[in-house]
């Protein structure tokens, strides 16, 4: 599928929340139709996926945290599917640097960083070494609320 200025015009339309097709139509000068035809075909197609998300500070009991992953193998794709399939897990980035991972993991008073190490990352084979960064403070994070 070709990615307009319309399509991108859209998707930064939607990504600020739930913004009604009449209004996006307006701002953008199109029909509501047209609005709603690309966003059906961006989603279709796996461009687009609209979702509701959760701001982790806005939700007593819970706790966003980032891991570093190294691992002592290279098909980093692979690995990177197998941890995104953790509980917990928000999203994981195959990344350069010092890590080859980084996961972005949601806990709560009921699932603890303990348990997500030692029932979730104990799963995955030839992990060398992995480093916690709790968030404090995030500026417009929002995540898929999982647990």
């Amino acid at each position: 599928m070709k990615i307009d200025e319309t399509n991108l015009a859209i998707i930064k339309h939607l990504r600020v929340g739930r913004k009604s097709f009449q209004k996006i139509a307006e701002e953008l000068s199109i029909t509501e139709n047209t609005v709603r035809a690309r966003v059906n075909r961006l989603t279709e197609e796996g461009v687009l996926d609209v979702a509701g998300l959760v701001d982790p500070e806005a939700v007593p009991g819970h706790r966003l945290i980032m891991v570093g992953i190294k691992l002592g193998a290279m098909d980093l794709v692979k690995k990177g599917k197998a941890f995104s399939r953790l509980k917990g897990v928000v999203s994981v980035c195959v990344v350069t640097g010092r890590y080859d991972l980084i996961l972005t993991v949601l806990l709560n008073d009921t699932y603890d960083l303990l348990e997500f190490y030692t029932e979730q990352v104990s799963k995955i084979p030839d992990v060398q070494s992995a480093e916690t960064f709790v968030v404090y403070k995030s500026y417009n994070l929002k995540v898929p609320y999982i647990l």
